[in-house]
């Protein structure tokens, strides 16, 4: 049976992979001889255990994420670790961030309620366009990690190479990039992306913490749920889990798998985004807003010559079922998102209407 889906080009939530969506209609009245939905299903139960079990089997084995590494299922999404981070990683009281956009200032803003942050590199003063030189930052030698935000949904910059954190620890918001392409845990202390972007619907996030990052002696005030200890030691099930999404994400991380995994998958996604930078770059009515060697794979910001212009693209896009377009309320223009589950044909349609449109309204 085939439907009548719209492009999504939503940065989040986004768009799935039609053969996982396929896969979840056919299981929902009955999965799999169980007489229920996994909706409805006791997280406590044999048959959910074995979800949860394989959802994290095979994301270790899509990113080869190393054994002295927790994977995590926490809910909240990714916003609640802009504060779960300093509350158990801040053991000197002293981070760093580096500050490259929208998402990346909201965590240094929360993570100054819990210790001293110094702001090591900014790219404020042009407007987030680009990712600066963190080749030698200014780094306290009793600082407990460095904090990016390694892809930027709202700015669309990204980070071609990690940062130069002189022996500490590496923290990475990866939530609009996760799984986008082949990933070296090992670079990192801890990694986390909410779901809704890349792998699943809304309400969660995946972290990945190394296992001496683990502590046990968190300020007494901190909350039992706001422990990466308490998610650890009871297997992410010290209340009941977000199983719905859980089981999504279980269903992407084979799909991946099925497809050749993220080299696979980066390949895809570098071809889909030459698509787009191609004919933003040969546009006379068309911008893209980012400096070239820091543009993302997975959101393209561009604009016209005016907010007037951008919103009647808008209004044409969504009129000839391309949708969420438009570009994030905190700097208007527009975006695309074209996330791993975005079909390379959807982005050569999008291109061709944009053709058309500037060839219609110059």
């Amino acid at each position: 049976m085939k439907y009548n889906r719209t492009y999504n080009f939503s940065a989040g939530p986004a768009t799935m992979p039609e053969p996982v969506l396929e896969e979840i209609r056919d299981e929902m009245m009955n999965y799999r001889g169980s007489g229920m939905c996994v909706m409805e299903m006791s997280h406590r139960s044999k048959v959910y255990q074995q979800i949860i079990d394989e959802a994290e089997q095979d994301l270790r084995d899509l990113m080869g994420i190393p054994d002295n590494y927790k994977v995590l299922f926490i809910q909240g999404g990714a916003t609640l670790q802009f504060a779960m981070i300093p509350m158990n990683l801040m053991k000197n009281g002293v981070a760093c961030y580096v500050e490259t956009g929208a998402w990346s200032k909201k965590a240094i803003a929360e993570a100054k309620k819990y210790g001293d942050v110094h702001v090591v590199a900014s790219s404020k003063d042009k407007n987030y366009t680009y990712i600066p030189d963190c080749d030698d930052l200014d780094i306290p030698e009793n600082t407990d990690y460095v904090y990016i935000c390694e892809n930027e949904t709202i700015h669309g910059v990204t980070w071609q190479k990690l940062p130069n954190t002189k022996g500490h620890v590496l923290v990475s918001d990866q939530s609009s990039m996760f799984l986008s392409k082949p990933c070296n845990v090992s670079d990192y202390g801890l990694i986390y992306a909410g779901v809704q972007k890349n792998v699943g619907p809304a309400g969660m996030v995946v972290v990945i913490i190394r296992e001496d990052l683990i502590r046990d002696d968190l300020d007494p005030h901190v909350p039992i749920y706001m422990s990466y200890k308490t998610h650890a030691d009871n297997g992410s099930m010290y209340n009941t889990p977000n199983c719905w999404a859980i089981y999504c994400c279980g269903k992407v991380f084979k799909y991946l798998k099925s497809i050749g995994g993220l080299e696979a998958m980066e390949k895809l996604n570098i071809e889909k985004a030459k698509v787009m930078y191609d004919f933003l770059d040969s546009s006379r009515m068309f911008k893209g807003t980012v400096e070239k060697k820091d543009r993302s794979l997975m959101n393209i910001p561009f604009v016209t010559e005016s907010a007037e212009l951008d919103a009647k693209v808008v209004a044409a896009t969504k009129a000839a079922g391309y949708d969420n377009l438009k570009g994030h309320k905190s700097v208007g223009g527009l975006r695309a998102s074209v996330y791993n589950a975005m079909p390379k044909e959807g982005v050569e349609a999008l291109v061709e209407f944009l053709k058309k449109f500037e060839a219609e309204n110059s």
